[in-house]
């Protein structure tokens, strides 16, 4: 099972060659390991075992390869756009970064190579952090970055997740901070009228909601709009039959019909089912839906990443459960 993985996680698993020199590995060890697909080579110099690779994520192998490059860094550049995109554990949705973004005031520190990609750009002190020990973007002006310059579909996941990020308090819904976080995103979009990306950035900047708690649910609900549906409402209360709610990710109030963006993770996943097996997570959905049909007689349909990739897929599983635009 692939895991989410943080710098920590990563930084005593990048080793440079003269770290495995010192452990005890000649060249031609190190050479033949490669030959052998046994070493990755994360950035020139810079490698991992192939089988801690295999574990990650493409943002946990981004991460691997902006830890390296923050390792041979040697000016003013902090690590921005998707590079400190994966620092604040935002997603990339099937975008796959092959070079490291790297953003300065200073022109005469400007050079691109073939793994780093620099921006010569604005950097006020405000919008420069240190993340787990990497200088990077703050959060918002990382999310601002991303929504101007990645596909809608990775944008809206983006969006989502840096403003939940803000403003979930540990399992707390702050309001405050949701207002807060829309007023200083929309202001940023604003004083950067003209920018590349900004029409864009100003669009996904509206639409996002950082309620949907997966990039399938980000992209799912811009597939919905697409489709002609109003925009869904997020994480719909049905009231328990022993109290409390259960939370629907979509309310299609105008068609009367939920959905469920069921990620595999929630039932692959040991950790993620807390010790609960597999039979017992999937006979409590089912009992979960029967109710929610039951008590509020409105349509319930369920996909997964691979129905929500364009809105024509989403459409047909859709229609399969009798859910279609109004």
């Amino acid at each position: 099972m692939r895991r989410v993985v943080t710098v920590s996680d990563l930084d005593p698993l990048i080793r440079s060659r003269r770290m495995l020199r010192e452990s005890g590995w000649t060249e031609r060890a190190i050479d033949a390991a490669r030959r052998a697909g046994r070493l990755v080579a994360v950035r020139r110099g810079w490698f991992m075992d192939a089988d801690d690779v295999a574990d990650l994520w493409p943002e946990g192998r981004h991460l691997a390869h902006v830890i390296a490059v923050s390792r041979d860094a040697a000016n003013g550049a902090v690590a921005s756009y998707a590079s400190a995109g994966v620092l604040w554990g935002l997603p990339l949705y099937r975008y796959r970064p092959t070079r490291v973004h790297l953003t300065t005031e200073y022109p005469t520190r400007v050079s691109s190579g073939r793994d780093v990609l620099r921006h010569l750009e604005p950097l006020p002190d405000s919008d420069i952090v240190v993340r787990d020990g990497v200088r990077c973007t703050s959060l918002q002006r990382t999310v601002f970055d991303m929504i101007r310059s990645l596909g809608p579909e990775a944008a809206i996941a983006c969006a989502d997740a840096g403003e939940r990020r803000f403003a979930l308090q540990g399992r707390i819904w702050d309001a405050d901070a949701v207002a807060h976080w829309r007023r200083s995103l929309h202001g940023r979009v604003d004083a950067a009228a003209g920018a590349r990306g900004v029409k864009q950035a100003r669009r996904i900047a509206a639409f996002a909601d950082g309620l949907a708690q997966l990039p399938g649910e980000s992209v799912s609900r811009l597939q919905l709009v697409r489709l002609g549906f109003a925009v869904p409402e997020l994480q719909v209360p049905v009231p328990k039959p022993t109290g409390g709610d259960y939370f629907v990710d979509f309310g299609l109030r105008e068609v009367r019909a939920f959905g469920e963006f069921d990620g595999q993770d929630k039932y692959l996943d040991e950790a993620m089912r807390r010790g609960v097996s597999l039979e017992t997570v999937l006979l409590e959905e089912k009992r979960r839906e029967d109710w929610i049909r039951g008590t509020t007689q409105w349509r319930f349909a369920r996909w997964g990443s691979e129905h929500c990739v364009t809105a024509a897929a989403l459409a047909s599983r859709l229609a399969g459960f009798g859910i279609r635009p109004p």
